[in-house]
């Protein structure tokens, strides 16, 4: 009888687990990570790796220490320890999940490039512009970036060797606008023309192609480095805009 009352609360504690964790997955894939950064960015491993440690774990140990025999006082005090532990583990999981965030997707010049908001260089932040003075917690904000002026060349090539590139450093955004629209139009290559030279991506591509509501032949792609995994974005060939993203590593 013992044991059908432990596994009892076992299941009420696994299914208040389950509960937190959709919520903690709902602040973190429709806010923090909305797609494809979730696949690009990791933040589906990161997410997936904490919360199954937090959903095993917990139950557990109230399985384990679960006793109907026991004063009801103590066991409060256990139950509200695993809780607090729990509670501490997930919060903590979520603040490195939230502070790897994608926060940018910067142009430099014939590229994307998503920087997460441990990547940028917080000490330069004052000089980017007034709208992303602050990094976004809703996803990434489109920017562009401009070129290294003759003084600031040395510097860049420096901190881009140590893996500071432009689009980490917000002395260097810049608001999208016509100029960089050109660049995206000069620089991104058909999407035709990769479907014709890999006819076998088509099924993973076309979920991708009728998520931007345009045909194939309306768009472009450039390459976009990301934390995890390299994709790429396509961008509308009439107005030079990102419209859409796809799993394709172009080189």
């Amino acid at each position: 009888m013992n044991w059908k009352i432990r596994l009892r609360a076992a299941g009420v504690h696994l299914i208040s687990c389950l509960t937190v964790a959709a919520l903690a997955a709902a602040v973190v894939f429709l806010v923090w990570y909305p797609w494809p950064y979730q696949v690009v960015s990791g933040g589906q491993d990161l997410f997936i790796l904490l919360v199954t440690v937090d959903i095993i774990m917990g139950p557990l140990i109230t399985l384990a220490i679960f006793n109907i025999n026991k004063p009801k006082a103590e066991l409060r005090r256990d139950l509200a320890i695993i809780v607090v532990l729990q509670l501490a583990a997930l919060i903590f999981g979520l603040h490195t999940v939230y502070a790897v965030r994608p926060a940018v997707l910067a142009l430099e010049i014939d590229r994307f490039r998503v920087s997460t908001a441990i990547d940028i260089a917080n000490s330069e932040l004052d000089l980017a512009p007034d709208e992303f003075k602050t990094l976004s917690i809703t996803g990434p904000r489109l920017v562009d970036t401009r070129a290294p002026k003759d003084e600031e060349r040395y510097n860049a090539i420096v901190l881009g060797m140590n893996g500071v590139d432009l689009g980490s450093r917000p002395s260097f955004w810049k608001n999208w606008d016509e100029s960089s629209r050109q660049r995206t139009l000069k620089f991104g290559k058909p999407l035709t023309d990769w479907l014709s030279q890999h006819p076998s991506d088509l099924d993973k591509l076309q979920p991708a192609i009728e998520r931007t509501g345009r045909p194939a032949s309306q768009l472009l792609y450039l390459p976009m480095l990301a934390r995890r995994t390299d994709w790429s974005v396509l961008v509308d060939k009439t107005t030079g805009d990102p419209v859409g993203f796809a799993p394709i590593d172009a080189p």
